[in-house]
């Protein structure tokens, strides 16, 4: 699925990041990115609904799991046009954007990584995290070693200090400041490379399900 020429053309890009080169390079991009990418989540479509039903894989060029290549560039200092990776989403179908509980493949020159878990979520949602997780913290904790037990640790940003509500000696503080809760493993490239990266992906997402189990439980959704 993915070669080399796929992070040799997200290196050029890195070098060009301009419209006008894009555009001169856009079959490139369809043949060493989009294409492999596509297929990668064709392939990984049956491993991640054994995960749950809930998930999605749509291997669509727009709107589905493969995230578009441009950036948003409104609000930022930083202008250029593109990403320089490859985003892959698989949320939760009652989701509607990036910030729903899924998993996640992040492909770079720079590092790659799978995750899983929810990023930023609004502040209602965080709330709603931070309740459940006060109220059942052994589910929680067991979600943790889980995690770690599958080389995965929690990233993500957090609160310099306890959000309102949680005393600063609460057992699971460092958990309750989280403004996101996500869990990383990084990948290499190699293992990227590999013909049977697709079954892996997946197989390693396993590790995952207990946090994705916990956070749609404290969301009210099915899993």
């Amino acid at each position: 699925m993915f070669s080399q020429a796929t992070f040799d053309f997200l290196a050029a890009l890195e070098a060009h990041n301009e419209r006008y080169w894009f555009k001169a390079n856009q079959q490139t991009y369809e043949d060493q990115v989009r294409s492999p990418a596509l297929k990668l989540i064709e392939a990984a479509a049956p491993g991640i609904a054994a995960l749950s039903p809930r998930l999605t894989a749509v291997a669509r060029k727009v709107g589905g799991s493969l995230m578009r290549p441009q950036r948003d560039t409104r609000f930022g200092h930083d202008k250029r046009p593109y990403k320089t990776n490859v985003g892959i989403q698989f949320r939760h179908f009652q989701g509607k954007d990036v910030h729903a509980p899924g998993l996640y493949l992040h492909i770079a020159n720079d590092g790659c990584f799978v995750g899983a878990g929810i990023w930023h979520p609004e502040p209602k949602t965080l709330n709603a995290i931070r309740s459940c997780i006060d109220e059942n913290p052994a589910a929680y904790q067991k979600a943790l070693k889980a995690l770690t037990d599958g080389g995965f640790a929690m990233d993500g940003g957090s609160l310099s200090r306890p959000p309102r509500g949680f005393d600063k000696g609460h057992p699971l503080i460092d958990e309750l400041k989280r403004k996101d809760f996500i869990a990383v493993k990084p990948l290499t490239n190699e293992e990227i490379l590999r013909p049977d990266f697709a079954s892996r992906l997946t197989a390693g997402f396993e590790h995952c399900q207990q946090l994705m189990r916990y956070l749609c439980f404290a969301l009210e959704l099915d899993y």
